[in-house]
């Protein structure tokens, strides 16, 4: 297997943890709530408190990679998140729930632009979006996963004992950066010559000088930049608003029982996980050259089967969740095909970094949108139509991309 796959397969996992870490709190909320005596509004508190912290770190995250090296943050970061994790297992009331989960996603929040750092590092061009896309199909097999972990642990030993064996996973990621991991690979002391060569051929050399006096002022200077940061913005109030409220949605309005909702909650993110790698692969090999028009596409159906998501009925509702979950996630693939195609390497940590804060603060306003509209109105129904308009917006957004090179 070639060097490079290995890191992949380690940048997967280090999402996949990083993923399980944050989305235990939306399956175990439900019954925190019930512990803790807490209203919609307070729930959906609880959940965006960890985008306060993920979203001031996402662009010095960036800044950070592009300093120090990749590796070196994600070490940093993963670290930092693993020990707030466990802390949060001894939490007894509001107040210092909020303030550990937003020191918590300080540490998340410098993650992942030093994962992407690495695959314009280690990835020649015609790679990036394929590679990004099976690494961050992680977005969706975390949430997957998380619900079926959640369930058994919690059904044994409480919501606690969920958030201390979180220690686990995180102590293994590191071990497996130091060991594994390097920022760049000129640095690898086991790289090959020739997939050295590889690498450079098409994603350095010439090509990469002629892009080295693009900064990142001239950047985010760029209309394609904003256009990017406004897609992710309205995608993610969608992708955050249903990732944090399905366990709530189908415990409190559609009356599921722990482990049914456990097994419910996760279909949908197994069918993104697979629509993600297939996003990505269909942005590299078919939409290479219509990726902006990919993307417009991806959101305008993901926002119809949004639409159908709240009103299936119950026979129904697992096969268009699912359908739902795979559209979101090719949603997701087509996105960052376009500014993994438009930035940068040598500035390619502080640029996604720049974009992905965009989606930090929509994961902030979404759960407590979704809070207040549950609360206000007494049902989910102006929630999820909020969820399908967003997509909508996204759409045409993407619409009016043109530019393609920054």
């Amino acid at each position: 297997m070639k060097l490079r796959y290995k890191i992949l397969a380690i940048l997967f996992i280090g999402w996949v943890v990083s993923y399980l870490d944050r989305m235990v709190m939306t399956v175990a909320i439900p019954y925190i709530a019930q512990d803790f005596q807490l209203q919609p509004v307070e729930v959906g508190a609880v959940i965006s408190a960890f985008f306060l912290g993920y979203a001031i770190l996402q662009l010095p995250g960036g800044m950070l990679a592009d300093r120090l090296g990749p590796r070196r943050v994600m070490i940093l970061g993963i670290s930092w998140w693993t020990v707030f994790t466990v802390i949060t297992g001894f939490i007894g009331s509001l107040k210092p729930m909020l303030a550990v989960r937003a020191l918590f996603g300080v540490g998340e929040g410098v993650f992942p632009a030093a994962s992407w750092k690495t695959i314009a590092n280690w990835f020649p061009a015609k790679e990036r979006t394929t590679a990004n896309g099976f690494m961050m199909s992680s977005t969706f097999f975390g949430p997957a996963i998380a619900p079926l972990f959640v369930v058994a642990i919690m059904s044994a030993w409480g919501w606690r004992a969920v958030f201390f064996s979180l220690l686990i996973p995180g102590v293994l990621l590191v071990l497996l950066l130091l060991k594994y991991a390097s920022n760049s690979p000129d640095e690898h002391p086991r790289i090959s010559s020739k997939e050295l060569a590889e690498i450079k051929g098409t994603g350095s050399g010439s090509a990469a000088a002629s892009v080295k006096k693009v900064s990142f002022a001239q950047v985010i200077r760029s209309p394609v930049a904003w256009q990017c940061f406004l897609i992710w913005f309205f995608f993610d109030i969608t992708f955050w608003g249903f990732m944090s409220w399905v366990p709530s949605y189908l415990v409190n309005e559609r009356g599921y029982e722990m482990v049914k909702m456990g097994i419910t909650a996760s279909v949908p993110f197994f069918a993104g996980t697979l629509g993600l790698i297939l996003g990505g692969w269909l942005s590299d090999n078919v939409f290479a050259n219509r990726r902006a028009f990919f993307v417009c596409i991806a959101h305008i159906l993901g926002g119809i089967a949004m639409y159908f998501t709240y009103h299936a009925s119950h026979e129904l509702i697992m096969p268009i969740m699912s359908a739902t979950g795979l559209l979101i996630g090719i949603a997701f693939g087509a996105f960052w095909g376009l500014p993994m195609s438009v930035m940068p390497p040598e500035v390619m940590g502080a640029a996604s970094g720049f974009v992905n804060t965009a989606g930090q603060i929509a994961g902030f306003v979404a759960p407590l949108l979704m809070g207040y509209l549950i609360q206000s109105h007494g049902s989910y129904y102006s929630a999820f139509m909020v969820l399908s308009g967003s997509f909508f917006v996204a759409a045409i957004i993407a619409a009016t991309v043109r530019k393609t090179q920054v």
